[in-house]
């Protein structure tokens, strides 16, 4: 405090009276309240007490390894099931708490919006508004001051790549970059790995996303690795130029320095690898193996065959060319496959179709699968 700008003077305040008394329940809501957002204060972290889930240790780690770098370029590709999504947002979370960022984008293919939405207002209390194909135009409609995109009104968004990653709408993006990303399936943003043009676009968001040596990047996958060793080089480019140029040989011992540097940026794990953790076990689901058959019901039946009968007649439509033909092929595969799983994924399968129906000509068989 500076007493030339703001005086300091001596405070007292009266003793509490009998008018003061409150009733137990309140003295005792009053003291558990005063604990809970003061258990962390002591401690490393000041976003524990600002988050609605209880980390396991394992997911610790990438927090504190993030914390070592400046800015923080990670690739998360722990196993399925191991909560990569919630080792990410902690990152997020406690950066925010510790005023190192402001804002920050999730980037994520768009069925998985709703979700990562979901997720970080349920346990991480980030209210993200969904920048989708499907919403941009309501949200747009919103913005009154002049030159306003909605990433300068939005602190916190959850993106489709696949939509932001046109050229129409990645100017727009990239010249209001939060500070923060988060890029979940990034193993889809290879410079090798796309199938068409859409990988080499979204690769191509990415590499201009980090040319700002100040932004800090989590790349999220379970897949780092599909065999083509050029698309994981580009992956890791992502986080360190120089990545790009691994030599093949990392297993070498002279390499050590390079695996090193490599490891400071790259965290995975195997459920194996963590089942038995500092002491705490977390119990994963069990694998089963054998294939257990499922009969429908009545009702179940007479929808599926209902749509069964819509699929073929939809496919068989010549109209629209080769490229409507495509489209309709993926949307009817597609709703087969949900239909399957349940009423309710048949019904998200419509909703979400709209992404397909506007895919760019080249990009309807990468979108449809």
């Amino acid at each position: 405090m500076l007493p030339e700008v703001e005086p300091v003077r001596s405070a007292s305040f009266s003793l509490p009276g009998r008018d003061d008394l409150g009733d137990f329940a309140s003295g005792h809501l009053l003291r558990d309240a005063a604990r809970l957002s003061t258990r962390a204060a002591a401690g490393p972290f000041r976003s524990f007490g600002r988050i609605a889930v209880e980390p396991r240790p394992y997911q610790l780690v990438p927090l504190m390894m993030a914390l070592k770098l400046d800015p923080v370029r990670m690739l998360i590709a722990d196993d399925v099931g191991i909560g990569k999504s919630i080792e990410a947002a902690l990152i997020a979370r406690e950066l925010l708490d510790r005023g190192e960022i402001r804002r920050m984008a999730v980037l994520c293919p768009p069925h998985l919006a709703e979700q990562w939405q979901r997720e970080l207002a349920e346990k991480f209390h980030i209210e993200a508004e969904l920048i989708l194909s499907s919403t941009i135009q309501r949200l747009e409609r919103d913005i009154t001051r002049h030159g306003e995109s909605v990433f300068d009104r939005y602190r916190y968004t959850v993106v489709s790549t696949d939509f932001i990653k046109s050229e129409k709408h990645r100017e727009t993006f990239l010249l209001n970059c939060p500070e923060f990303v988060i890029v979940d399936e990034a193993h889809g943003c290879t410079l090798a790995g796309g199938i068409g043009r859409g990988g080499q676009q979204r690769f191509e968001l990415l590499r201009r996303i980090t040319e700002d040596p100040a932004r800090h990047l989590v790349l999220v996958t379970a897949t780092p690795h599909s065999g083509n060793e050029e698309a994981f080089r580009s992956l890791l480019s992502l986080l360190d130029r120089d990545f790009a140029n691994l030599p093949t040989d990392l297993d070498r011992s002279e390499r050590e320095g390079v695996r090193r540097k490599l490891a400071r940026h790259l965290v995975q794990r195997r459920r194996a690898d963590i089942r038995h953790y500092l002491e705490t076990d977390t119990a994963f689901p069990e694998r089963k193996d054998k294939e257990a058959t499922y009969s429908f019901g009545k009702a179940y039946r007479a929808l599926f065959d209902d749509i069964l009968t819509f699929a073929r007649e939809y496919v068989a439509e010549e109209a629209g060319g080769d490229r409507r033909q495509r489209v309709r092929y993926w949307s009817a595969l597609a709703l087969l496959r949900c239909v399957s799983s349940s009423p309710a994924a048949a019904a998200a399968t419509l909703r979400s179709r709209a992404a397909a129906d506007q895919a760019e000509g080249e990009d309807v068989d990468e979108v449809g699968r």
